[in-house]
């Protein structure tokens, strides 16, 4: 098959992020098809690689075995935190995948799929799929409008009708939907009448290939040396430091465990980062530790060195339905998982006994679970086996690769 995949956040090499759909490409490329993205530049929002310098769409062959990459523009603005600024980075992007999609992209394809959010890059995929007459997969990797709505990424009352208005079209254009938890689809057919033969369900998925090539050579306790960690209780979050992920709860965490040898150790970057920065300095917190983006293959070595893997969003009830990333990657590396997010993800934890859940926005309550751990009251090599082995059974990425690869021919056909 020939796939056509819209996907603003598609990593560039060695770059470190959700990388769901770059591990799933690369294993359908591996299978023989063939991959075309439109993606933005990486990194959108930090300091731009000079060889995108003065272009609007620049197309990348260097990525893998049958996939190339169109790297588009979007704004800088996007990464300042207030409502316009937010929507015009969004848009912006709509237009160059727009322009790259019609005018760039040649040939003809079996599929498109684009994956959300933000919803607005439904808008191309819409035109695109509409113009070059192919059947349109569209992916909800969360509920949009109501998390931009409860994060208040969105508040105007204009924008949020006119995104309530396209998502039903967009569901009524897609040939399939697919969900990323189960919560998603009784959402979408409860509560938005989308049929449920319309609905397929691929989740996130541990990248265990990846996890276990690190883990085979890996000496942690090296590595926890050469970073000055080795005599701390090392608490790691991996990802994005956004609004929806209102990490200043565990700085607030760190604050109530300073009698304590636990380090909280956040890995990744995003707009909230710099804050977040200002507020540990300003309340003279030893036990708070920043890391700058990182490859995958290294994000694993962190983990891999941590003694707990955090997963932690903002308390709304749209993030009830969802799954965390993060989370998936803990479990392939045998870490238990500090929970603070409620919901599906709870009832995954709680179901594989692969961690702890503490009340999001409760730095009481999770400064408490955390010295549970400190005093022994959980079996950590146990929790970490337990959430290796139930992810191993049902978010194992190579399998559901391939099951998506069959929806795909289904959709096809």
């Amino acid at each position: 098959m020939k796939i056509l995949l819209l996907h603003q956040y598609f990593l560039a090499k060695n770059q470190g992020g959700g990388s769901r759909f770059n591990e799933m490409a690369k294993i359908w490329s591996d299978e023989g098809h063939e991959i075309t993205v439109i993606s933005s530049w990486p990194n959108f929002s930090a300091k731009r690689d000079p060889k995108y310098k003065g272009k609007y769409v620049f197309h990348e062959k260097d990525h893998y075995k049958n996939v190339d990459v169109f790297r588009c523009h979007v704004s800088n603005s996007s990464s300042k935190p207030n409502f316009f600024s937010r929507i015009w980075g969004y848009f912006s992007f709509v237009f160059s995948s727009t322009w790259a999609g019609l005018f760039k992209v040649k040939g003809k394809y079996d599929l498109l799929i684009v994956t959300s959010p933000p919803l607005f890059l439904a808008i191309p995929a819409y035109i695109l799929s509409s113009v070059k007459r192919i059947p349109l997969i569209f992916e909800v990797r969360d509920l949009w409008p109501e998390s931009a709505i409860d994060t208040g990424m969105i508040s105007n009352s204009l924008l949020i009708k006119f995104s309530y208005w396209f998502e039903k079209t967009i569901y009524k254009k897609a040939k399939l939907i697919n969900v990323l938890t189960p919560a998603f689809k009784k959402k979408l057919i409860e509560n938005k009448n989308v049929p449920a033969e319309k609905i397929i369900y691929i989740p996130n998925a541990s990248d265990f290939s990846l996890a276990e090539k690190v883990a085979q050579d890996f000496d942690a306790r090296k590595f926890r040396v050469e970073q000055g960690i080795d005599d701390k209780f090392v608490i790691t979050y991996i990802g994005a430091h956004g609004i929806a992920n209102h990490l200043i709860q565990l700085i607030d965490t760190a604050e109530r465990l300073q009698d304590t040898n636990v380090l909280i150790q956040l890995v990744g970057g995003g707009m909230t980062k710099d804050a977040l920065m200002e507020e540990v300095e300003s309340r003279k917190l030893q036990n708070v530790r920043f890391v700058d983006f990182v490859p995958k293959e290294k994000a694993f070595e962190y983990i891999l060195a941590s003694d707990l893997g955090a997963s932690v969003l903002k308390k709304v009830d749209t993030f009830k339905t969802i799954y965390s990333n993060k989370t998936f990657d803990y479990m392939s590396c045998k870490k238990p998982i500090l929970l603070a997010i409620d919901g599906v993800s709870r009832q995954l934890v709680e179901e594989a006994d692969c961690g702890v859940f503490a009340e999001p926005e409760n730095p009481d309550d999770i400064a408490k679970k955390i010295r549970q751990y400190l005093h022994g009251d959980y079996d950590i090599k146990q929790q970490g086996e337990n959430g290796y082995s139930h992810a191993k059974e049902h978010f194992d990425r190579n399998k559901l690769a391939h099951k998506y690869l069959k929806e795909m021919q289904r959709a096809v056909k």
